[in-house]
């Protein structure tokens, strides 16, 4: 890597954290919206379940007497509000993805060219250290996963996931295990990459999509 390299890599690592916090953001207003649809869902429900189309008036065309018509108005009101906040959240959301999605397929090419190019100019130097064994391999990343904006990548082998290293692997559901008691608290996930350790920060986290990695391990064979 030329000293020409290090700015960049820093202000491309600057621009994914940027990134990542601005989802991060984007998905936290996401649940308070859906908190306050609920909320006013709830709120119409505890008026006799009047709902969001049922009738204000009596079958005379009076105002109804039973419920309060000021609070039921004001729900429905704040219901189609809020989702209309959602939907265009929701787009500003994929929108992000995406953007970060393409942005760490540029830098996975990037990276590998680079490292092509180092190899060539050590001219693979036999004594370069040993690299610690793995146990398992990421087999697949779902995009805006936690798994991905920790910075996993495919084909990443994984030398050490928390508690858990090749000494005292035996099967995934130690990963498993260690996933679940892990929700919401960070951890250290060491992987080989094109033959380069690299130190990452996992938090195990519910999102939109299944599990809390949003990512498929499979074990290698020792």
């Amino acid at each position: 890597m030329s000293g020409e390299d290090v700015p960049h890599r820093a202000e491309s690592s600057e621009a994914r954290a940027a990134a990542v916090s601005d989802i991060q953001e984007l998905m936290r207003r996401k649940e308070e919206i859906e908190a306050e649809i609920k909320a006013n869902y709830d709120l119409l429900e505890s008026q006799k379940g009047i709902g969001m189309n049922e009738p204000l008036v009596d079958c005379e065309g009076y105002p109804r007497a039973d419920v309060d018509l000021y609070q039921v108005r004001t729900a429905r009101h704040n219901i189609i509000c809020l989702q209309n906040d959602h939907k265009a959240l929701m787009k500003q959301v994929e929108e992000a993805l995406h953007q970060l999605h393409a942005r760490d397929k540029e830098k996975q090419a990037r990276d590998m060219a680079e490292a092509r190019e180092e190899a060539m100019n050590r001219g693979l130097a036999s004594n370069s250290p040993a690299l610690p064994q793995a146990f398992a391999r990421v087999n697949s990343i779902s995009p805006g996963s936690p798994a991905s904006i920790a910075g996993l990548q495919v084909d990443d082998e994984i030398v050490e996931f928390g508690s858990v290293n090749t000494q005292n692997f035996q099967s995934l559901q130690n990963v498993g295990t260690v996933v679940q008691h892990s929700e919401g608290k960070p951890l250290n996930v060491t992987v080989i990459r094109r033959g380069e350790k690299h130190q990452l920060r996992l938090i195990p986290t519910r999102w939109a999509g299944k599990g809390l990695l949003g990512c498929n391990i499979i074990p290698l064979q020792r």
